[in-house]
């Protein structure tokens, strides 16, 4: 069979999966209010470290899950990885909804990592089989855009469903309703798309070793480098975010329903900004627009630790979101535009490492400054890595958009 690459010749696989990444990320979006209320309340825990266990959880075993997506696509196809991760996740709302201490939480997201890993590695990874070349950064757009916005609009529903039915088991309902959604979606609908990397790729080319994309993603090539850099910083402050803005929010006198209408609002603006931010990075390049995120991150988490009161904090949210959404898709784009298709897979992989090792980094940080300083403190700690990781873009990041 004739494989064609670009996103209008493989448009209903292409919607199909940009569908399924938008279940991938309301599953996700099930704990963003909900979870970090229920520390003090229900498992009365009472320091923010500990508090940030379960980010730390998620976001070791999301990243190792992350590189496994990308070896394991190369190796078996990229629908039966899919598949496993959806299978991963089926345990995981019960876990949450039914957890006796706080032990059990921790062990719903190492689930939730592995299972987050595997099914949103493997739709970037597909998503750039089909798109082809020229359309990579809009494809990353639409892929990240489904994603977020379905984890922002569960975060506002269950941030509702907590307010008038309690903080369990109502709010977690919706994340069992997407996995088995999404389960199925990709066993009877989902088609295998390694063949169109593999039609991108010369046939003379010889692939790499996994040592081999380790280092290049990680420290010899300076465009994939920095981009694992950047990701890794970009991810720390949604650590923070996770674990600690709702906490931030209540704790000063805002109602639950309106901690979750700001912990949606940040990925709200993510999500459809990327569907800006994408294709004009397919115009424009992909430099300036990270460039430009990283600086706007950091003024956005001092203003958060400046600020108080709803106006003022969803003014932050926007620019965060704002500031995510030039940087997310186009950290992608760069990788797509360098790495070679026969070993792309794997970069994504060891990339998406990289940047998801910022939710643990971002536990460990600003649970110790929340404990030692407190909350406001924390966010101001974390906000100036951000500067710093945008300076180092300006300064090693080469234009890739030419490289495509």
């Amino acid at each position: 069979m004739t494989v064609r690459l670009g996103l209008r010749a493989n448009l209903a696989q292409f919607t199909l999966l940009v569908a399924v990444n938008a279940l991938v990320g309301g599953v996700l979006g099930q704990e963003r209010t909900v979870l970090p209320l229920l520390a003090g309340p229900v498992f009365g825990l009472t320091g923010y470290t500990v508090l940030l266990t379960y980010v730390l959880a998620f976001g070791l075993t999301k990243a190792a899950a992350n590189y496994l997506a990308g070896t394991l696509s190369d190796r078996y196809g990229r629908k039966p990885v899919l598949l496993a991760g959806w299978l991963i996740a089926v345990p995981v709302p019960a876990l949450l909804a039914l957890a006796p201490d706080w032990g059990w939480i921790v062990a719903a997201n190492v689930l939730l990592g592995l299972s987050q890993g595997l099914t949103w590695s493997t739709t970037v990874i597909m998503k750039i089989d089909l798109a082809g070349p020229r359309r990579r950064g809009l494809a990353m757009g639409l892929n990240e855009a489904a994603g977020y916005g379905a984890l922002a609009i569960t975060a506002a529903a269950t941030g509702y469903l907590a307010a008038r039915y309690g903080l369990r088991p109502a709010p977690f309902l919706l994340g069992a309703a997407y996995v088995a959604l999404g389960l199925g979606l990709t066993a009877v609908c989902v088609r295998e798309t390694r063949g169109h990397a593999r039609s991108e790729s010369h046939p003379a080319t010889a692939g790499l070793s996994g040592w081999a994309v380790f280092a290049r993603t990680s420290v010899r090539d300076r465009a994939l480098s920095t981009a694992s850099q950047a990701g890794l910083v970009n991810n720390l402050n949604d650590g923070l975010a996770m674990g600690l803005f709702p906490v931030l929010f209540v704790t000063t006198g805002l109602s639950v329903a309106g901690a979750g209408v700001l912990a949606a609002l940040y990925p709200a603006v993510w999500g459809a900004g990327q569907l800006v931010t994408g294709p004009l990075s397919d115009r424009w390049g992909r430099k300036h627009l990270i460039t430009a995120g990283m600086p706007v991150q950091a003024a956005a988490l001092g203003l958060t630790a400046l600020g108080s009161g709803f106006g003022v904090w969803a003014v932050a949210m926007v620019l965060l979101g704002a500031g995510t959404a030039m940087v997310y898709p186009t950290l992608l784009a760069v990788v797509g535009d360098v790495a070679h298709p026969a070993w792309r897979a794997r970069a994504v992989g060891v990339y998406r490492l990289w940047r998801d090792s910022g939710f643990a980094v971002g536990a460990v940080v600003s649970g110790l400054a929340a404990d030692l300083w407190g909350l406001r403190a924390a966010v101001a700690v974390v906000a100036a890595p951000t500067a710093a990781s945008g300076i180092a873009v300006a300064i090693r990041l080469p234009e890739t958009l030419s490289r495509s």
